[in-house]
């Protein structure tokens, strides 16, 4: 139970990047700023945090070893992750995006094969698709759906082609590149030296994405520099550390992990709040609020059917 409430408690804060991020739009912020301050701000605040805990020189020793490994996955969990998401915002509300980024919980299952057990008797073997495990899954879309219904009606089909497949390729790459890096680092690297060594080894797309902002807009202004700001800490540090963690617990179970990636839909619920809270949009129907409920449920059954297998496993091990 303890990864689903931490994978929640990430949705929560991760929420808070789509609604700022259709904010930062709204008032004429470039995406390229959008995407590249947040990852500016996350250097120096992982730094101080992984400083403290007095854990910064194995994250460089890592780096040191395979940084073309870390440059390769940090780049697909981290920059074709946030610069889609960030492009996205410019052609949708929060909620469509937040909504199309759903497609992530279904993407983490479908990637299980791309991986091999790490210990057990089946060592070595590809994993297996937790078939039960993707059809929560697909009820928790399909109660995306319902929450959708009412507002979809109103987009047209330009919008969600530039939101639809950027947020595609972010919900993919991002289960993707954590998934590449929790192998890369083997558990000996914790949640916050993960993050901040990801951040580091992404740091030239960030420089490159800046410099086009730069040449395209010119200086970021001081609402998009205090908003990307929140955006650091809220998503950038407390999420992404709060679902590392998460992951890390159940690493070697695809079952629980899909449960944990599945955690996610939450978001749709905070945005749906704080858009509204916010930004002032209309309030969701009766069908909506169903929707949530469908949400919920499918949440709950990923985190029950994730525990009940581990008890049935120590149980065929005791009984051995």
């Amino acid at each position: 139970m303890k990864p689903i409430l931490l994978g929640i408690a990430a949705a929560f804060f991760f929420g808070v990047t789509f609604i700022l991020n259709r904010s930062m739009d709204l008032t004429g912020g470039s995406w390229h700023w959008s995407a590249s301050l947040r990852f500016f701000y996350m250097v120096p605040l992982l730094w101080i945090i992984v400083w403290m805990r007095g854990n910064i020189k194995p994250v460089f020793q890592e780096l040191r070893a395979r940084f073309g490994t870390w440059f390769l996955w940090s780049s697909v969990g981290f920059v074709l992750f946030y610069a889609p998401i960030t492009y996205a915002a410019g052609f949708g509300e929060a909620w469509l995006v937040a909504a199309t980024w759903q497609i992530t919980i279904v993407a983490g299952s479908l990637l299980v094969p791309f991986f091999y057990e790490r210990e057990g008797k089946n060592k070595g073997s590809r994993q297996k698709i937790p078939f039960k495990g993707l059809g929560f899954s697909v009820l928790i879309l399909a109660g995306v759906g319902l929450v959708q219904i009412q507002e979809a009606d109103g987009v047209n089909g330009a919008a969600w082609l530039h939101v639809v497949l950027p947020v595609l390729i972010a919900a993919i790459a991002y289960p993707l590149g954590n998934r590449k890096m929790m192998i890369v680092t083997n558990k000996r690297l914790d949640a916050f030296q993960r993050a901040f060594g990801m951040t580091i080894a992404s740091l030239p797309w960030w420089i490159v994405l800046a410099a086009v902002g730069w040449f395209q807009g010119g200086a970021p202004t001081t609402d998009q520099l205090w908003q990307s700001f929140l955006v650091a800490i809220s998503s950038g540090v407390i999420a992404t550390v709060l679902f590392f963690q998460a992951t890390d617990l159940c690493s070697n179970n695809p079952v629980k992990l899909a449960g944990v990636e599945a955690t996610q839909s939450a978001e749709i619920i905070f945005v749906l709040a704080g858009e509204m809270w916010l930004l002032s949009i209309a309030t969701p129907t009766m069908l909506s609020l169903f929707g949530v409920l469908v949400i919920m449920l499918g949440m709950f059954l990923h985190s029950y059917y994730g525990k009940t297998e581990v008890v049935q496993k120590k149980s065929i091990k005791l009984a051995k």
